[in-house]
C-alpha cells in the first residue's frame, strides 16, 4: 500500500525545524499551550527554537479539563492580551490538549492557524493527525468540534521517554487498530516483534524509542492516507472509529466515576476486542483471526471491570455516536484483519451483548 506523508509533517530534527519555519514567517503572537506535565517535561526542549517573545499557558492535565470551561479561559487570555488574527497557536501535549487547543485556535476570530505538537504516543499516531478538533460536552466524548488542520505536525519521538508506562501501552491501542483496519502485515509483525518481552522492559524502564519510531511513522503516514482520501469522514475515514462505538462510550461512562476513570487507548482496547467480537456475526469475520486479536490485547491491556447491570446504560451512550445516521447506531467492524467494513448498523441488544462478551470473557 502506498503511503504519503504530508509535508507540513516535521520528522527530521523536528523542533530546529519548526524553529526555523517560524523565524520565516510573519506571526504577530506566538502563544504556547501546556499542561502540568508537558510544561515541566516537554517545555524546556522546546523553548529554546521559539521567540523569547512566546506567551506560556498551562493548565491541569486529564480529560475532566477538556470542556467549554476550559475555552473560554484560553479565549479569554487571548482577548486580554489583544491577540488578532495572525498570532500562532502552539498545542504542546497529549490528546487533550491537542484537541482542545486546536478547536480554541480555529474559533478565535474565526480561526488563527495552529501546530500540533504531540507529546504522547496516542497523539502521535493518531489525534494529532487529520484536523478532528473538539471538546466534551454533558459527558458525551468530542461532542462539540469542528474539522482543521494545522499548518504543522511537529513529531518528536524523544517526548515519549517522558511517558509513564501506563500512558505508553494507552496509546498502542491506536496503532494496533491502524494494523488491524489496513495493514495485515504490520499486524503480524506487532504480533512477532512487540509481544510480551518488549512491553515487560518497556514497564520496567527500558523502552527503546528507536524501536517505537518506524510503528509512529507506520500509523501516521497511514492515517494520513486515509484523511486525504476522505477529510471530512463521509466515507472510508469511518473506518479510523473502529474500536471507538464502544470505546467511546465506555469511556464516557467511567469518566463520571472519580475512581473508575480509564484512558482513552484503554477504552479503546476494549472496544476493538468488543467490535471484533461482534464481526463474527455481523460481517463474517473468522473466529481464527479474533483470537489473534484477544491474545494479543489480553498480553498488553488489563481488564476494565463493571457490572452486568451497567451494561445497557453504557450500550445506550452508542446513541449518541457521531458515526450514527437517522437514529442508527453505525459502528466500523472487521471483514479480516486488514479489511473493514463502515457503516454496519448495531442494535443496542447487540452493543450490550459485546460488552457482555467482554465482561465475561475478555
Amino acid at each position: 500500500m502506498e503511503q504519503k506523508l504530508d509535508p507540513s509533517i516535521l520528522w527530521q530534527n523536528p523542533l530546529p525545524a519548526l524553529g526555523q519555519w517560524i523565524q520565516h514567517q510573519a506571526y504577530s503572537q506566538i502563544w504556547v499551550l501546556t499542561d502540568e506535565n508537558t510544561d515541566r517535561h516537554c517545555w524546556p526542549r522546546l523553548q529554546p527554537f521559539l521567540p523569547d517573545s512566546a506567551r506560556r499557558l498551562c493548565i491541569a492535565s486529564g480529560e475532566a479539563q477538556k470542556n467549554l470551561s476550559t475555552c473560554t479561559y484560553l479565549w479569554q487570555q487571548l482577548t486580554e492580551a489583544e491577540a488578532d488574527r495572525s498570532a500562532l497557536w502552539l498545542n504542546l501535549g497529549g490528546g487533550v490538549i491537542g484537541d482542545m487547543g486546536g478547536f480554541c485556535a480555529a474559533t478565535y476570530k474565526r480561526g488563527i492557524d495552529f501546530v500540533q505538537i504531540p507529546t504522547t504516543l496516542l497523539a502521535q499516531v493518531d489525534a494529532s493527525v487529520g484536523g478532528k478538533l473538539g471538546v466534551d460536552f454533558q459527558g458525551f466524548k468530542n461532542h462539540v468540534g469542528l474539522f482543521a488542520l494545522p499548518q504543522r505536525v511537529v513529531i518528536e519521538p524523544a517526548f515519549l521517554q517522558t511517558l509513564p508506562f501506563d500512558e505508553l501501552r494507552a496509546g498502542f491501542a491506536e496503532i494496533i487498530k491502524h494494523c488491524l483496519i489496513r495493514d495485515v502485515a504490520q499486524w503480524n509483525n506487532l504480533q512477532k516483534m512487540y509481544g510480551a518481552d518488549f512491553w515487560k522492559a518497556a514497564q520496567n524502564g527500558q523502552l527503546d524509542v528507536e524501536r517505537l519510531r518506524p510503528l509512529v511513522l507506520h500509523s501516521v503516514a497511514l492515517k494520513a492516507e486515509v484523511v486525504a482520501k476522505d477529510p471530512r469522514e463521509q466515507g472510508l475515514r469511518k473506518i479510523l472509529n473502529f474500536g471507538h462505538t464502544l470505546g467511546h462510550a465506555l469511556e464516557s461512562y467511567l469518566l463520571s466515576f472519580p475512581h473508575r476513570q480509564v484512558r482513552h487507548g484503554e477504552a479503546v482496547a476494549a472496544g476493538l476486542w468488543a467490535e471484533a467480537w461482534l464481526s463474527q456475526s455481523k460481517t463474517g469475520f473468522k473466529t481464527s483471526e479474533f483470537t489473534q486479536i484477544a491474545t494479543y490485547l489480553r498480553i498488553l491491556y488489563p481488564k476494565i471491570l463493571w457490572e452486568e447491570e451497567e451494561e445497557m446504560q453504557v450500550a445506550a451512550l452508542t446513541r449518541q455516536d457521531k458515526k450514527n445516521q437517522a437514529g442508527q447506531i453505525k459502528a466500523c467492524l472487521l471483514e479480516k484483519i486488514g479489511q473493514a467494513r463502515y457503516d454496519v448498523p448495531l442494535s443496542l441488544e447487540e452493543v450490550a451483548s459485546a460488552l457482555r462478551a467482554y465482561r465475561e470473557h475478555g
